[in-house]
């Protein structure tokens, strides 16, 4: 198995939606699981302390004791008179039942009307019996003889000389209260699993909503990987961060496609470029070896075209270069005080030759003024020319061309105006991009405009390309001028 196969198969292996699964479901769950045990316990505690409240409120110690002031220092048969009289006067036996104990524990009187089992423990009567703290009650929860889960409290019943002559034990089941705390336990439990399948089936329809599209990008980068730059995401209109993304993948795929392809024609413009130049020269060698020694004539027109097409093939190497040192961060500046309109008058000059060769007219004004600035000379001679080689290039014979100089607000700002073929409105953004041509039918690299504009960033100045199709081109270009330097002499 391939790297890249484990590495995509272990990927998937902790997918995003795994990975939700375990740390925001089983946290939730957890969440919900102890939410709910609380609430358990809590409503639980509630239960109990609603059945001590009820017989706090239905009995109470100083009420015993009152009741018994007159039967504790008497002979054990009135108390045991005062037990049952206390019993059947109970106003409450139906809510719970009600036992009179004397200090042995034997059951004396009971609400049941029948004999009751006093042989298991009862703690809550040993509380009462044997507090020191005043209160002389005892509370216990915890099952009878016959299971059933009962609630006791024991109120002490206290004789003159302060000994212990009894107690009086009220008894509640719990047996409802526990149905009705499960119950509700239940009821609590099905919302907590109510509630977390909903989260899960909008959380699984959430995440899939992101891990869809991811996919989908995912597969496209496979494809464009894989050369295919026609691939696209189906994006949903949701308006969100993944629409957006997959917007974004789109264009990326366009504008990969796009520089694909002129990355293609410039391959095919550069190979075409330098066919050219290499035939004629090879052309007119093979000529200047078979033609005989009288023909002087020729032999000079044919080592001229050589010499001509070599110069066009370095100019075309020496373009490949400059893009290369500006596709790697290698161009740098050689920064030394010169005279940018000087630089001017020797670029426009070397083409006027040119425009009358090429019928084209040629019209210049210079300032007559200095623009001293700290720059390569040789890169700003570069943008001369290769602006002014664009302008030749794309006007026909019988055109023009016209550049302008003027030194204004510590700018230098020249224009070049041609009234060649012009740049269409969808092509005018791309033209300083690299390998780009506006026009596939003139000859050239498409790498100039690119570079010339690398060089004036690099000089902190500006390009500007105005154009009109089928009227001409106006390039401009600004660059800082700065009088503090001093030139040195002509």
């Amino acid at each position: 198995m391939r790297k890249s196969d484990k590495r995509r198969r272990k990927v998937r292996s902790g997918g995003i939606t795994r990975r939700w699964v375990i740390n925001t479901l089983s946290v939730m769950a957890l969440i919900l699981i102890i939410v709910n045990v609380c609430a358990s316990v809590s409503l639980r505690q509630y239960y109990y302390k609603m059945a001590e409240s009820t017989i706090d409120a239905k009995v109470q110690q100083s009420a015993v004791q009152t009741f018994f002031k007159s039967y504790v220092d008497s002979s054990a048969d009135m108390f045991e008179e005062g037990a049952r009289d206390f019993v059947e006067n109970f106003a409450y036996s139906y809510l719970m039942d009600v036992w009179v104990l004397d200090d042995t524990g034997d059951v004396l009187v009971s609400s049941a009307g029948f004999s009751v089992d006093d042989s298991a423990d009862m703690p809550d009567y040993t509380a009462a019996m044997t507090d020191t703290s005043g209160s002389g009650t005892g509370l216990w929860t915890g099952y009878n003889s016959s299971g059933e889960k009962i609630m006791a409290k024991a109120f002490a019943i206290t004789n003159s000389d302060g000994s212990r002559a009894g107690a009086v034990r009220l008894i509640v089941s719990l047996q409802d209260l526990d149905k009705q705390h499960i119950t509700y336990t239940i009821f609590i439990a099905i919302l907590s699993l109510a509630a977390l399948t909903l989260v899960t089936i909008s959380g699984l329809f959430f995440v899939r909503s992101i891990v869809r599209p991811v996919g989908q990008i995912n597969d496209m980068a496979k494809l464009i990987a894989q050369g295919d730059f026609n691939a696209r995401v189906d994006s949903a209109d949701n308006n969100d961060e993944i629409s957006e993304l997959c917007d974004t993948i789109n264009y990326m795929a366009e504008e990969i496609a796009r520089s694909d392809k002129v990355k293609n024609d410039f391959i095919s413009t550069v190979s075409h470029e330098l066919r050219t130049p290499l035939t004629a020269i090879k052309g007119w060698a093979e000529t200047i070896r078979d033609m005989g020694p009288n023909e002087a004539d020729m032999t000079a027109k044919g080592i001229d075209v050589i010499i001509s097409e070599s110069d066009r093939l370095y100019n075309i190497v020496e373009d490949l270069l400059d893009f290369s040192k500006m596709q790697s961060g290698r161009m740098v500046k050689r920064a030394e005080p010169i005279d940018a309109i000087r630089e001017l008058d020797a670029a426009v000059y070397v083409f006027n030759d040119r425009s009358k060769r090429d019928g084209i007219m040629l019209i210049y004004n210079s300032p007559g003024l200095t623009a001293p600035m700290s720059a390569d000379k040789n890169l700003i001679k570069q943008v001369f020319a290769n602006v002014l080689d664009n302008a030749f290039k794309y006007t026909k014979r019988g055109g023009r061309v016209a550049v302008f100089a003027e030194v204004s607000g510590g700018q230098l700002v020249i224009s070049v105006a041609d009234t060649g073929c012009g740049i269409s409105k969808e092509a005018l953004p791309h033209v300083t991009e690299k390998f780009y041509k506006a026009n596939m039918s003139i000859r050239g690299s498409g790498i100039g405009l690119a570079v010339v504009d690398e060089i004036i960033k690099l000089h902190d100045g500006k390009l500007d390309i105005a154009s009109t199709e089928g009227k001409g081109t106006v390039v401009t270009i600004m660059l800082p001028v700065d009088d503090t330097i001093v030139l040195p002499p002509a």
